[in-house]
């Protein structure tokens, strides 16, 4: 939580660390052991591997340990992803606000969002359903609150004085607020913003620290977002990180380098991977036309961006859609397509931002009762926005664990701000930033077939069908698509339907097709009195195909000569219906090929 706040490795970072990383610990402790006198050991290099070459977090950022769990199950372990970030589990002192999370007053695992009981039985649910946890951990600091109190487990706490842990002289001597962050000793002696400094050179200090967070491994726990990491030197998290049970922990440390600081990001990546805060500002800049689309075809450490392999990536996260240095899901459709890039683009770990509405409060907590208890989260009430759940961002952690390690490939752009490239053989995605759809054929270096586009649907990998539209790559490689403005297209090899051919013409089926004008994040569906069409559930109604839009269509097999009625609604990224008006429309199956409709959205 620095003024201004993972990385799970794919199996090749996670050799690439472990054959560089032991050397660089040791030459960054051997240092500072010389200048201190101190004696410290090397580290063992703390990279934990996900399953296959899955690497993307979700961050459910203060969120209840038992929605987290349910996430878990629901969600997350079915979209894909590797890592669910979690925030502070241990005690802390009261209040609404989100940042009494990050005033730790004990070691007890026991918050606003739960008890211990509670973590680890989210901890074994998200790791039956193949997600792992990482907790963020707040060890620079303890408190602010001059005047002491009770944490929210009723532990009594005074400023430097915390009873059972530590006593006044386990802080730092300095006990005024950082004033200039070019001085390096400032920086990491002085408090944050009025946070008690803990003396991280301390033995003491770091073996407690280390106590707790062998407490939480012990618990299940898999990593660990190191908060205010900066504020340390890099031997005494080094140091800290030496004394973990388990040395094979993911490691992501949040450091915030800023031009003209003494202290950067570089110094930590011997530790584990660092938070790349130009990443998000980066993306901000050209989504929202100070660039070209265009240009991202060399996104990465080419733009003085750490390492690819140390990096830990995110579109916003919880202090940057606070203070709006990077985009936030207010930004509309720039905010989808920078995740969307993120996901696709083979740069760092992504980690998806998925929080609450803040409504410009800076200091906003998450959504409570009237009591004052942090209400469990349910995707798009009480203020929930689920941003890991949209589905062109949930369908594109598929994408992305299709891609694996498959370099670009097949780039292609306008000029301007339309781009598209591949992933090997593996994946491919048409991305269109412009005001106007674009209309092409694409070449690709995919095997003939029919693949879901998931970002108009969800592919079904049981009855391997797609609720959105599919396209057809042809034997050279090649498939022709429109992709509306502001939006994408994106197939990959985990998305392909039976066959290689689109369904034979003999089939009975009707091409429902209207015309409606929509904002981003919107879809249209059809629904009507047959199973094939929901039975009246839009929910259960097939989404139809923005790629012509203002059209959208798809075609539904059904019997022929069934009298269908059917009605268009209109969906919204919260989930809210809207019907079209009038009364229920009527169709009747042809004896075989396709009706194709043509109907207009009614107001």
């Amino acid at each position: 939580m620095e003024p201004s706040t993972r990385r799970p490795h794919t199996r090749s970072r996670h050799r690439s660390i472990l054959r560089s990383l032991a050397g660089t610990l040791a030459g960054v402790l051997a240092a500072t052991a010389l200048v201190t006198g101190a004696a410290v050991g090397a580290a063992p290099p703390a990279s934990a591997a996900p399953p296959g070459e899955r690497d993307v977090t979700a961050v459910l950022f203060q969120w209840t340990w038992t929605s987290v769990a349910r996430e878990c199950t629901s969600t997350l372990g079915p979209a894909g992803y590797a890592y669910v970030q979690v925030s502070p589990p241990q005690e802390h002192v009261r209040g609404s606000q989100w940042w009494t999370s990050y005033q730790p007053v004990s070691y007890r695992i026991e918050s606003k969002l739960g008890n211990r009981a509670q973590f680890a039985a989210m901890v074994s649910t998200c790791r039956s359903a193949g997600v792992e946890v990482i907790a963020d951990t707040v060890i620079n600091h303890m408190s602010g609150a001059p005047g002491g109190g009770t944490g929210y487990a009723g532990s009594p706490f005074q400023y430097y004085s915390y009873p059972g842990i530590y006593s006044d002289a386990d802080f730092n001597g300095c006990r005024r607020d950082i004033a200039d962050y070019r001085n390096r000793w400032e920086v990491q002696n002085c408090n944050l913003v009025g946070l008690a400094d803990l003396a991280t050179g301390s033995q003491y200090v770091r073996g407690r620290i280390a106590t707790y967070m062998n407490d939480l491994i012990a618990l299940g726990v898999r990593g660990f977002r190191i908060d205010a990491a900066k504020h340390m030197p890099a031997a005494d998290v080094a140091d800290i990180v030496s004394r973990l049970s388990d040395p094979s922990v993911y490691i992501v440390q949040e450091v915030i380098g800023a031009a003209g600081e003494p202290i950067t990001p570089a110094e930590y990546t011997g530790i584990g991977d660092v938070h790349e805060f130009n990443y998000g500002r980066q993306l901000k800049r050209v989504f929202t036309g100070g660039d070209r689309l265009a240009n991202l075809r060399t996104f990465g450490a080419t733009w003085g961006l750490l390492p690819s392999d140390r990096a830990g990536v995110f579109v916003d996260n919880h202090d940057t859609e606070r203070n709006f240095e990077t985009l936030t899901e207010a930004d509309g459709a720039a905010y989808t397509l920078a995740n969307v890039f993120m996901l696709a683009w083979p740069y760092g770990a992504p980690a998806v931002h998925s929080g609450y509405a803040t409504n410009g409060d800076y200091n906003k907590g998450a959504p409570q009762s009237s009591s004052g208890a942090v209400l469990d989260a349910t995707c798009y009430t009480n203020g929930w926005r689920c941003q890991h759940d949209w589905r062109e961002i949930r369908n594109m952690v598929g994408f992305r664990n299709a891609a694996g390690t498959a370099a670009t490939s097949q780039w292609w752009d306008n000029g301007s701000n339309q781009i598209a490239f591949g992933r090997g053989d593996q994946a491919y995605l048409a991305l269109n930033g412009e005001g106007t759809a674009l209309s092409r054929t694409f070449t690709t270096s995919l095997p003939a077939g029919v693949y879901c586009d998931v970002m108009s649907g969800d592919y079904d990998p049981t009855a391997r069908s797609c609720s959105g539209s599919t396209v057809t790559v042809a034997a050279n490689g090649t498939f022709s698509a429109n992709v509306a403005a502001r939006s994408a297209l994106a197939i990959h090899a985990g998305a392909m339907l039976d066959g290689t051919t689109p369904p034979p013409p003999g089939d009975a089926r009707i091409s429902f097709g209207v015309e409606a004008t929509t904002q981003w994040g919107r879809s249209i569906r059809v629904v009507g009195s047959t199973a094939a069409l929901g039975t009246w559930s839009p929910a259960a109604g097939v989404a139809l195909s923005s790629a012509t839009y203002p059209v959208w269509r798809a075609e539904v097999a059904m019997p022929p000569g069934t009298r269908v009625e059917y009605k268009y609604v209109r969906v919204d990224g919260n989930g809210g219906v809207t019907w079209e008006s009038g009364a229920n429309r009527v169709a009747t199956v042809p004896a075989s090929g396709v009706l194709t409709l043509s109907d207009t959205w009614r107001s």
